[in-house]
């Protein structure tokens, strides 16, 4: 006779106990090269050979002061594909196909990223192609005209959105005028942008000396790295690539209301300053986000969400910047709730500054940070995608290995240590975004500048 699933986790004295977890080991045993070229460009290659595949990613300092720069910037990452003096979109796309592969390219204020993959025995056949790109891209008047045309539809659209609007309006609030701020241009700025404008911008900025490229797969790390630098050896410049320049700190103080006439939602937004993944107390700083409002299970989620009902979503992050790193707390919610959503995320700071997680709680976020990071790294893309952020940051494999060990030493004061210090209510600042006419109740509880 069969039984349902309810019956068989169920004996007569009650639930069946679940099995404890077992141990999450990271891979140690990965072979690794990370070395520069000799024109300056920093290569690290995995041997990874859990499919026949390999991943690129290529991450370029792509910085520029000029207002015009992130307009010039996106048309160049849209372009940069398109075409070479020895190959045109059609056999950019052909060649790649004929490997398995696919490469693209995106930016954003301090990057040029480009990416893709291929089977590995199509490995000297991707690296040729984004060889060729680097190095011979003509951006023929035909092929940017019609990505900017792309481009003026989706930043267009892209600029209606509420957390778009809410994005700016924090970046603004945060750092002024810092190119930091320009992660998204103006669709008449793009508009403007000639092909010479970005062939210009190419010679000057898509520079290796500062760059990193990282391989991962089914190649030998010394037969990948010898890979490339054949196939970029011609990809030469005495300049290094541009690096953003430091940001201001983040100082604390009151929400600024940003008017969206007619909106029904609000979103909120709070940042206060950080640390970076090098400082010893981050670790513990991790654990503690994420009991605050990390994962589905947190703090935060559970009061605003599944206990009051104001919003579907909520959480708190790091965003780690070209020198250093913030906390974000965002939530979207119904505009005659702001008000109320926003006292119980300053009541959850103030009480997880003063009522510390216990033990169990601690544990279910280790291994959740654990886990999450183990499986994260499982594949060979996310591996490479892993690698390449840290290693903007001046970061190797071997953090990535020993990161699992050092949230394991954590202890439960330690991630109270870090609550106190990182989410005291008094470090945030920030923005919310909605109707103003509808946001009234927001001056009675205070810390709020409205326009």
């Amino acid at each position: 006779m069969s039984r349902t699933a309810e019956e068989i986790g169920r004996t007569e004295v009650g639930p069946r106990p679940l099995p404890p977890l077992g141990e999450q080991r990271a891979a140690t045993n990965l072979s690794v090269v990370d070395t520069v070229l000799d024109n300056g460009l920093r290569v690290i290659a995995v041997h990874q050979p859990t499919v026949p595949m390999v991943e690129v990613r290529l991450r370029v300092p792509f910085a520029g002061a000029e207002p015009a720069h992130a307009a010039t910037a996106e048309v160049l990452a849209a372009a940069i594909l398109t075409g070479t003096e020895s190959r045109d979109r059609v056999a950019v796309d052909t060649e790649l196909a004929l490997v398995g592969g696919e490469l693209s390219a995106a930016v954003d204020p301090e990057l040029l990223s480009l990416g893709g993959n291929a089977l590995a025995s199509g490995f000297d056949t991707l690296l040729a192609v984004l060889a060729d790109a680097l190095t011979g891209a003509t951006y023929a008047d035909d092929e940017v005209a019609g990505e900017k045309a792309r481009l003026i539809e989706r930043i267009s659209v892209a600029r209606s959105r509420p957390n778009v609007i809410a994005r700016q309006a924090l970046q603004r609030h945060r750092y002024g005028d810092h190119p930091f701020t320009r992660e998204l241009p103006e669709a008449a700025d793009v508009a403007k942008v000639e092909p010479a404008d970005v062939r210009a911008l190419h010679q000057a900025a898509v520079l290796p000396r500062g760059s990193v490229l990282v391989l991962v797969g089914d190649v030998e790390p010394e037969r990948a790295v010898a890979g490339a630098a054949a196939a970029l050896g011609g990809w030469q410049s005495d300049a290094a690539a541009s690096v953003l320049p430091a940001l201001p700190p983040i100082t604390p103080g009151d929400l600024l209301v940003v008017d969206r006439p007619g909106a029904v939602q609000s979103q909120i937004r709070l940042s206060a300053q950080s640390i970076t993944r090098t400082d010893p107390r981050y670790p513990a700083l991790q654990l503690a986000n994420l009991t605050f409002g990390g994962f589905f299970s947190s703090r935060l989620v559970e009061n605003i969400r599944e206990d009051k009902g104001y919003t579907y979503h909520a959480r708190s992050y790091p965003e780690f910047t070209p020198d250093g790193a913030t906390l974000l707390i965002d939530t979207d919610t119904a505009s005659d709730v702001t008000a109320a959503a926003l006292l119980e995320i300053r009541y959850e700071l103030g009480r997880f500054a003063l009522v510390a997680p216990d033990e169990a709680e601690v544990e279910i976020v280790r291994q959740y940070a654990i886990g999450s990071l183990l499986t994260s790294t499982s594949s060979q893309g996310g591996l490479a995608s892993q690698i390449a952020a840290l290693a903007v940051l001046g970061l190797g494999v071997e953090w990535l290995i020993g990161h699992p060990d050092r949230l394991k030493a954590v202890t439960a004061a330690e991630v109270a240590e870090a609550a106190q210090e990182f989410f005291a209510p008094t470090r945030f600042t920030g923005i919310i975004v909605g109707d103003v006419e509808k946001l009234a109740p927001l001056a009675r509880i205070g810390g709020v500048r409205f326009p």
